[in-house]
């Protein structure tokens, strides 16, 4: 493997690894000690070369397809994540629930599913967004407007939507 695909394949497990909001420590917690921060941080710099195999059984663990991790699949090959979207829970909580109550318990779901239960914030991917968009009848853009406004999301999460659209 050359060194600049492997650094190129290492460009697409880090943007997958944060895309999921997980520090290479994160990802050793998160595999009961199966994946070491070390190990996976040398795959994303390039430095270890990373078998097929391997390379599978990490897909799986991020639940992402194998493809999504090798370089050149995406347009112009760029790995960089979208900005991120954050949720304020401190201030989802002050919204009245029956314009909230759906988010509030999306939200709550996914707090539940991760084990994250520090109460301020939480990051959401494009596809959370997109579900939401649905229950609430809305487009993405419209409903970013709406979380905007509520003071739950940051204006911020407008280029998220922006870079969805493009």
């Amino acid at each position: 493997m050359s060194s600049e695909y492997a650094k190129q394949l290492g460009a697409k497990l880090r943007a997958i690894r944060t895309q999921q909001g997980l520090s290479l420590h994160g990802v050793e917690e998160k595999s009961q000690g199966r994946w070491k921060a070390v190990v996976v941080g040398s795959y994303e710099r390039g430095d270890r070369a990373v078998t097929v195999q391997r390379l599978a059984e990490l897909a799986d663990f991020y639940g992402v397809p194998v493809q999504e991790l090798l370089p050149g699949t995406t347009p112009g090959g760029a790995a960089e994540p979208p900005p991120k979207l954050v949720l304020d829970l401190e201030r989802l909580a002050h919204v009245p629930a029956e314009k909230a109550g759906p988010l509030q318990r999306y939200a709550a779901t996914i707090q539940s599913q991760r084990g994250d239960y520090n109460g301020k914030v939480l990051s959401i991917r494009q596809d959370d967004l997109r579900t939401l968009a649905v229950i609430y009848d809305q487009s993405p853009s419209v409903l970013t407007e709406q979380l905007i406004s509520w003071g739950v999301l940051d204006a911020d999460a407008r280029r998220a939507v922006a870079h969805e659209d493009n």
